[in-house]
């Protein structure tokens, strides 16, 4: 009864992903079709829509961007969030959590500043700095989940003869799962926000029209990388909401 009638909010949270997945397509493939609008309300504005590139390129180098560097930091995150959590491994818990709070501890900005002079502009030192800045909530969760899994569940486990790494995989990660994914939303989230920097170092993304519209004082780009970096944002949040109820519940 109680899984009921959590799953009809959950129902509602679905309509709402498919709607905004929608606008989010729509404005990504004709956003050029809403120049009147952005005339209309910017009327001092020559070019009221970016067109250096097509809004479908830039969100496909901002999902680039997002994608790599999310892959990098989850199979950092969760390998070494298995090592400190396994008996040879512990030691070193604290010292792997500090490491990865540096990486948030210092802004996107000053990792670019540091990266640029060794790796050029563009996509590297970018992914870099997504890398580091998305990698603290992927550590944590994952130790956290683990450390959920009962102890009575890991003896029970044992006495029946499974091996250590039988354990790992067919206890500890899918009981676990549900927390590390919400490490991994968290890390992605993030990404997507801050892929934006990039822009600021050659770096293509949705990014690129807010830049130019900082620098060319046009509100109008800067509206419209927002939106679509906002929007995306949300539609990513509501897909990693969908995947952990898929873990809580079973559906």
């Amino acid at each position: 009864m109680r899984v009921a009638s959590l799953k009809r909010p959950a129902a509602s949270r679905d309509r709402l992903l498919v709607a905004l997945s929608v606008l989010l397509v729509l404005l990504v493939l004709f956003m050029e079709h809403l120049a009147p609008v952005f005339r209309t309300l910017f009327p001092e504005l020559n070019n009221p829509v970016y067109r250096r590139e097509s809004f479908l390129q830039l969100t496909l180098d901002h999902l680039l961007l997002v994608l790599v560097s999310s892959l990098i930091s989850v199979s950092v995150g969760v390998g070494a969030g298995l090592f400190v959590t396994r008996r040879s491994g512990r030691e070193f818990e604290p010292m792997v959590s500090a490491l990865a709070a540096i990486g948030q501890t210092f802004p996107p900005a000053a990792v670019l500043a540091i990266v640029v002079p060794l790796a050029g502009f563009g996509f590297v030192p970018t992914i870099v700095a997504l890398t580091l800045y998305g990698l603290l909530p992927v550590v944590q969760n994952t130790i956290a989940g683990l450390g959920t899994v009962p102890p009575t569940t890991l003896e029970a486990a044992r006495g029946i003869g499974m091996t250590q790494s039988q354990i790992l995989r067919r206890v500890e990660l899918p009981m676990a799962m549900r927390v590390i994914i919400a490490g991994v939303r968290v890390s992605v989230i993030i990404n997507i926000g801050t892929a934006t920097i990039g822009a600021t170092v050659g770096a293509q993304s949705l990014g690129t029209p807010i830049i130019a519209g900082l620098v060319g004082n046009n509100i109008a780009y800067v509206i419209q990388g927002a939106v679509l970096v906002g929007l995306l944002a949300i539609v990513s949040d509501l897909l990693f909401e969908r995947l952990e109820r898929r873990f809580t519940f079973g559906e």
